[in-house]
């Protein structure tokens, strides 16, 4: 799988692994900004903008926009996270120069007013939607207990009034801000012609602004501990998240953490799942990573009926202090490390899947990693390496947060 890199004039990066083989191709524009780039006055512009960008063009209209894509067969669609705003599709490859070029023409929208004030609408229905989501809700609780107005603890969609109140014109000075050539990465993977690649994206990007778009705030974060409880009196269950302090994106201990959050919190065959799930304790239990850039986060959350949630707490305690103190044993560590290596590969038998990943490894540690490199490092994951990962960030160092009817915890 050959990897490719060049960085135009303008100062866009492009990255890309020839997959000759493959049926098919995969692209992706990622602009380096999201909700934790955002200020306070701007909350949710960075999602809100995703949606602009497929309302048109000097180009397209909003139905040329999507029947373009219709037409070649794209799987094309957009997402936006704490840290980036993606645009993306997967193509047979001898359609990926018009997927380029859609993507590309949307990466310059219009930013018409008349299109703001109707999207504006869509996006404020789409926070009341998302309220009536409990599990959503306790997330964005928690990250707001947890980072305590670290740019990292700022809501994606915004708020009812931070939405309301944006206008056109801060929309517009943050696409100016942010939507510049050298804070966008271009990757590509599967079937394709680099050298035909880098002179297509190189004339269809070639007017983009060559300006800086420095992220501040990259500092590590770190729970203030405690038990924070937001009352819910109309839900049925009680959702909790123990939140612990965990690696940042680019550190090498990140593929510890992951395999420790398999072992301790996975959907099968964890100590969260045999103590919480199969015993009928809980409706759902889980533990993850989550890494950004400077900063990551390890949460081990359950739902379940409100009178037991203390109760489900203090196993999820036990839980991760019998961790902490002992690390994991032998055969809890191999079969996290065969669960993530299956998954790691299945995923990277799909240039989507490998598109992502070369993008998530050029933007967090500037590196490529094949497959076999990554396999390579989960191999090394070892007693010594979680003792190192627990000793630097101990999992039962937790902020509590509670949402549902439960006034109390503990």
């Amino acid at each position: 799988m050959p990897f490719h890199t060049h960085r135009l004039p303008t100062g866009l990066q492009l990255i890309g692994e020839t997959l000759p083989s493959s049926r098919s191709a995969s692209v992706g524009f990622f602009v380096r900004t999201g909700s934790r780039d955002e200020h306070s006055a701007e909350s949710g512009v960075s999602h809100f903008l995703e949606h602009m960008m497929f309302k048109g063009t000097p180009r397209r209209t909003a139905l040329d926009v999507n029947r373009d894509f219709d037409r070649i067969g794209a799987n094309y669609n957009a997402y936006t996270s704490e840290e980036n705003t993606v645009y993306y599709a997967a193509v047979l490859p001898e359609y990926l120069p018009q997927a380029v070029d859609i993507l590309a023409d949307i990466l310059r929208p219009s930013l018409r007013a008349e299109d703001f004030d109707t999207e504006k609408q869509v996006i404020l229905e789409e926070i009341k939607m998302y309220e009536d989501q409990p599990g959503s809700v306790a997330w964005d609780r928690a990250k707001e207990d947890y980072f305590r107005g670290h740019p990292l603890g700022n809501t994606i969609l915004g708020t009812t009034p931070s939405i309301t109140a944006l206008t056109a014109d801060q929309m517009r000075s943050y696409f100016d801000r942010r939507y510049v050539a050298s804070n966008i990465l271009v990757a590509a993977a599967g079937q394709f012609d680099w050298d035909a690649f880098v002179r297509l994206v190189a004339e269809k990007t070639a007017t983009w602004p060559n300006t800086d778009a420095p992220r501040t705030g990259v500092t590590p974060a770190a729970g203030p501990g405690g038990v924070f409880a937001h009352p819910k009196a109309d839900l049925s269950q009680q959702h909790v998240l123990c939140l612990a302090t965990s690696t940042p994106a680019e550190s090498m201990l990140r593929y510890t953490a992951s395999a420790v959050a398999v072992a301790v919190g996975d959907d099968s065959g964890s100590r969260l799942y045999w103590d919480l799930v199969d015993s009928g304790r809980v409706e759902s239990a889980s533990c993850g990573v989550d890494q950004s850039q400077g900063s990551g986060l390890l949460a081990a959350t359950f739902s379940c009926d409100p009178d037991q949630a203390g109760e489900n707490l203090g196993i999820v305690r036990k839980v991760l202090a019998d961790v902490q103190r002992d690390g994991l044993t032998a055969d809890e560590l191999a079969q996290a490390k065969n669960k993530i290596a299956s998954r790691l590969v299945r995923y990277s038998e799909r240039p989507m899947g490998r598109m992502r990943t070369i993008a998530g490894s050029w933007l967090y540690c500037g590196e490529y990693a094949d497959p076999d490199v990554e396999l390579s490092r989960f191999d090394a994951v070892s007693p010594a390496t979680v003792r190192e990962y627990l000793d630097k960030y101990p999992v039962d160092a937790v902020t509590v947060v509670g949402y549902g009817p439960a006034e109390k915890l503990n």
